[in-house]
């Protein structure tokens, strides 16, 4: 019995994918769940699987062809005990969800200096994601008024709450506690006071949405290239659960493993430059959205506390500079800067909730 492979369903508003590779050729014999193509999307490459054990017979898209969701890819000869596979319902793809490409980088990828020689004096054609990428930022800086407001902000408060409580952290969440999730956190608790931050426009309607919930899109850097997966409702989560989910999304996105439907929906980015060692960066707005913040690196460096001409004294602390693009269409420069100094704050007072109790560092100021 012939049994034809078609294009599942790949994710909401995702209507087609390109066949990268495939695993398995004319005539080999293939098992049930068995990997046997690789596809592309706009946002995330994945495996196709066998949905019974047989002969495969024909290979009806091309490497490099384009194959619409329910269309048959492949087909195969059913073994004689193989029963036949429940066909997969292809629903209608709904309308594109906002586009969620990665602007910037979350944390360091893979070292890619041990390639460099094997692509010197070479060209090559760019990747179906590497294009999507290079079309929608040039997008959005053609469809926003996009400019940049920066804040310099002292984490010594944070960096002790690290050291506190890093070991406690790594030992139950196997996660260990950077800087990230606590500038997630403040940003988010900023986000609920500054709902204009956390909206999407639609210049044709003339409409603003501002929506009931907080989805933190987090940009990482993969080896194909920048995304950005979702957490979704992340402003009610803890420290220590923002920190377990930005790993589990930066694993499972580098990994190939993270689902479309991951990759869509964030209403706020926020972009880790700073695990590169950069000092600051001027990132783009992720559209639909309005606003994305940047964070540096954190540097220990001397600084003047205290009150000019009275209680001044110069100690070592632990600072970083963020960086908050914002579509100014939408986005008052006073609005940013006010959402930036409630981050600013935040960080600075040192009180977040980790776990299920809300803690402060006492570290001296």
């Amino acid at each position: 019995m012939t049994i034809p492979i078609v294009l599942p369903a790949l994710g909401d508003g995702v209507e087609s994918a390109t066949i990268s590779r495939w695993l398995v050729e004319g005539g080999d014999k293939i098992a049930e769940g068995q990997p046997i193509v690789e596809v592309s999307t706009d946002k995330v490459d994945t495996e196709i699987e066998s949905p019974a054990s047989g002969v495969l017979i024909e290979l009806h898209v091309a490497e490099d062809e384009v194959a619409a969701v329910g269309a048959i890819i492949a087909s195969i000869e059913a073994a004689a005990d193989a029963p036949a596979p429940e066909p997969e319902a292809a629903a209608a793809p709904p309308a594109p969800p906002a586009p969620e490409p990665a602007p910037e980088t979350l944390a360091p990828a893979p070292e890619a200096a041990a390639e460099s020689d094997g692509i010197r004096g070479t060209t090559q054609k760019l990747t179906r994601l590497r294009k999507t990428i290079a079309s929608r930022m040039i997008e959005s800086l053609q469809v926003s008024a996009q400019l940049t407001t920066i804040v310099e902000v002292d984490v010594t408060a944070v960096s002790a709450l690290r050291r506190r409580h890093n070991a406690v952290v790594a030992a139950e969440g196997g996660v260990k506690l950077s800087f990230l999730p606590f500038i997630a956190a403040a940003a988010l608790q900023g986000l609920r006071r500054y709902p204009q931050i956390n909206c999407s426009v639609d210049m044709e309607a003339g409409t603003v949405t501002y929506p009931d919930a907080e989805h933190l899109s987090i940009a990482v850097d993969t080896e194909r290239g920048l995304l950005a997966p979702v957490i979704r409702r992340a402003g009610d989560l803890s420290v220590t659960e923002l920190a377990v989910r930005i790993s589990d999304l930066a694993e499972r996105t580098r990994s190939g493993t993270i689902g479309v439907d991951d990759l869509s929906g964030g209403t706020f980015t926020i972009t880790n430059t700073g695990s590169r060692g950069a000092l600051m960066d001027t990132p783009i707005v992720n559209q639909p959205q309005v606003a994305i913040l940047g964070a540096g690196v954190v540097a220990r460096r001397a600084v003047v506390l205290g009150t000019e001409g009275e209680d001044e004294s110069i100690a070592v602390r632990s600072m970083i500079y963020l960086s908050l693009t914002y579509d100014h269409r939408v986005v008052d420069g006073a609005d940013a800067a006010r959402y930036l100094s409630d981050v600013k704050g935040t960080l600075e007072q040192g009180r977040f909730t980790l776990g299920d109790r809300s803690t402060a560092t006492g570290a001296p100021r």
